[in-house]
């Protein structure tokens, strides 16, 4: 028999629909304190159906955007725990919505800094027709990345960005078909 979309979901229900081992959920439990599954006695943990739309996300973007945890974790500080759900659902109607409340209290989903290890770069695109609106052409004051003992210049960062975001689009389309 299967269960409402509104009931709640046991870890291991969880980890077989995002195909992933239990321990994987627990550890990013420590990694991510919006994910809080109700716990019974003895410690099952219990889901609901928020947490796994947000696992969903989180999965998504870290293995298949190539996003780090410390990635994941600055989307979800800058940006809540919705726009990372509707990630994974393909909602891009939600998405934009707080992107653009964001951009009211003048907070820009944006990644910055050199301490940032999750993208490289900005390519040299159109905003409206890349990932979360990233894809912003104005890298002018961005620094150049340093890469071991290489560095990367702002021209080369924004071509490799530019093919990391054609791939990403291949495989979201691709990912539709199956």
């Amino acid at each position: 028999m299967d269960k409402s979309p509104d009931a709640f979901r046991t870890i291991s229900e969880v980890a077989d629909d995002l195909d992933l081992p239990q321990h994987v959920l627990r550890f990013w439990e420590t990694r991510f304190p919006q994910i809080r599954p109700m716990k019974r006695g003895g410690g099952r943990r219990y889901y609901r159906p928020e947490d796994v739309d947000l696992l969903k996300g989180i999965r998504h973007l870290l293995y298949d955007h190539g996003y780090t945890i410390k990635g994941v974790q600055k989307l979800l500080k800058t940006n809540g725990n919705k726009f990372v759900a509707a990630i994974a659902s393909g909602d891009l109607a939600t998405m934009e919505a707080i992107m653009a409340a964001n951009n009211e209290k003048h907070v820009e989903p944006k990644i910055s800094g050199a301490e940032e290890d999750q993208i490289v770069g900005r390519p040299k695109v159109k905003p409206s027709g890349r990932f979360f609106g990233f894809g912003s052409s104005h890298d002018d004051d961005l620094p150049e990345v340093s890469i071991g003992k290489s560095s990367v210049g702002k021209e080369d960062r924004a071509l490799l960005q530019e093919a990391l975001f054609d791939l990403l689009e291949c495989k979201r389309l691709l990912d539709q078909v199956r």
